[in-house]
């Protein structure tokens, strides 16, 4: 049973496009192992369970192998188990859903008016 450093794991995995990143969002308290917050040199083993913030989603992992090397993106299910609520994804996509807008074909591009708007419609003032 080895084990390996959290963000070098985190990396390995392809949650975080670079091990600075990964480590980055462990400083920042967005990566929990057990409930307590975890440093980049803390180290992991099988059966850890990891809670990542990742903007508004909270993806929970189980590990099921520690990797030192970067995996292929079609063999991170062998390194890791997803254990995320699916009503976590569904926030997400409901949010993803809200931010997008449509406007009919035709209508070119907003103008002033429009996008002042669009703005207080959505609160972003």
């Amino acid at each position: 049973m080895g084990t390996v450093r959290i963000d070098k794991w985190l990396w390995a995995v392809r949650i975080f496009k670079t091990r600075t990143l990964s480590a980055d969002a462990c400083r920042g308290g967005k990566v929990k192992i057990d409930g307590q917050n975890a440093k980049p040199s803390r180290e992991v083993k099988e059966g850890d369970i990891i809670e990542i913030q990742l903007g508004i989603l909270k993806k929970k992992l189980k590990i099921i192998k520690a990797a030192k090397n970067r995996v292929s993106a079609k063999f991170v299910s062998n390194l890791a188990e997803d254990l995320t609520p699916a009503e976590e994804y569904e926030k997400q996509e409901m949010l993803r859903q809200l931010k997008h807008e449509k406007r009919d074909h035709g209508m070119g591009r907003p103008t002033k008016k429009d996008r002042r708007e669009i703005e207080r419609l959505k609160g972003e003032e």
